[in-house]
């Protein structure tokens, strides 16, 4: 089996899934992003996306590709979602998606221009990205942060004054030189060669300027979904929290059309955060439906941070229909079990109960 990762999975993660089954890996950057030139870098709409995915597996396999299970992260798995429901990769075994719901993802693109906003727009180096990607909360392992933020910035290809690059850079300057006018003549002498060599100094921007993306941020999650249990193959949705479940995928989770699993104490770059649990949860998933098989002498561990959730429907009346869901957690030998009462798909109750292992 070969599995197809959409946007930017890391080496880490790679490494780990290499270690337990035999597979494959082929990581893509998508248009705009990476090291991807194009013609049309500006098309970011899902249709085109979801049509690049088709043309990489058909230049690497030809007409005959082997049998793929496509992964995808954010909108990296909303382009998945939209490439397998449109048959792009006709050989497709299986879909995950990590950590993207319909209804979150639209949630949030309200606020999406002020986060934009919020981040730095330069760096001075790759080692300062990393940094503030792990400071910040982006990303939460420090390992996959040097793989992932390498390929997510670039090389200022403007100067420091120019319209495009951070002004407080360039006004911190500006005022430097003025004080060192007032110090004298030689002073400022020495300055300006000192500014001189700053300038020279190469700073760093975001390979892909998102906000300019905005008008395809609807298509990439609209309708998302159903699109998602619609798709003809096994499926994997891996999230970083239970709540993140919308009304669509609870229905369907319950009705078994599709294997989900938490991955507590993780941000939402999931693969990156703790990728010996996703290529855990990715193994177990492609070996059960003999996508694959295990490595050799790989001895298979059960983890004691895991997560299960089982949905069920149950009837209480003609017309009064309520899911009860149970998310088992094996946390720090103790066994947590979370019920959570979902009446007419609005209300949600949880009670949480612990069962403490008495023995190793």
């Amino acid at each position: 089996a070969r599995v197809n990762s959409l946007h930017r999975v890391v080496l880490c993660f790679q490494e780990v899934i290499y270690n337990r089954i035999n597979c494959r890996v082929v990581a893509m950057d998508l248009r705009a992003h990476g090291d991807t030139k194009v013609k049309n870098s500006d098309d970011l709409s899902a249709e085109t996306m979801a049509k690049d995915i088709g043309k990489v597996v058909e230049a690497l396999y030809g007409e005959n590709p082997p049998p793929i299970m496509m992964i995808g992260h954010s909108m990296g798995g909303a382009i998945a979602v939209h490439t397998a429901a449109a048959n792009h990769v006709p050989s497709l075994l299986g879909l995950c998606v990590i950590d993207v719901v319909e209804g979150t993802a639209m949630d949030a693109l309200n606020s999406m221009q002020n986060f934009l906003r919020s981040r730095p727009k330069t760096f001075k180096s790759v080692e300062n990205a990393i940094e503030w990607s792990v400071k910040s909360g982006q990303i939460r392992n420090v390992e996959s942060a040097r793989v992932s933020m390498g390929g997510q910035v670039k090389k200022c290809e403007e100067p420091l004054n120019s319209p495009g690059v951070s002004k407080s850079i360039g006004e911190v300057i500006i005022e430097e030189e003025e004080e060192e006018e007032e110090d004298g003549e030689s002073n400022h002498k020495r300055k300006k060669e000192d500014d001189q060599e700053v300038k020279k100094e190469s700073l760093y921007t975001w390979q892909i300027d998102l906000s300019k993306t905005e008008k395809y941020w609807e298509g990439w999650f609209s309708g998302l979904s159903a699109l998602f249990l619609s798709c003809p193959v096994p499926k994997l949705l891996l999230l970083a929290g239970v709540d993140r479940l919308d009304k669509d995928l609870t229905i369907g989770q319950m009705q078994g059309k599709f294997q989900m699993q938490v991955l507590p104490q993780c941000g939402h770059a999931v693969h990156e955060d703790a990728p010996e649990k996703v290529a855990d949860a990715l193994a177990s998933f492609m070996v059960r439906h003999k996508f694959t098989e295990l490595k050799e002498g790989f001895l298979w561990t059960a983890a004691y941070n895991t997560c299960l959730l089982v949905s069920a429907g149950v009837q209480i009346g003609p017309t009064a229909f309520v899911t009860i869901s149970l998310l088992c957690q094996i946390k720090n030998k103790t066994l947590n079990v979370h019920i959570c009462t979902l009446k007419k798909s609005t209300h949600k109750l949880w009670t949480s109960y612990n069962i403490k292992f008495c023995n190793d």
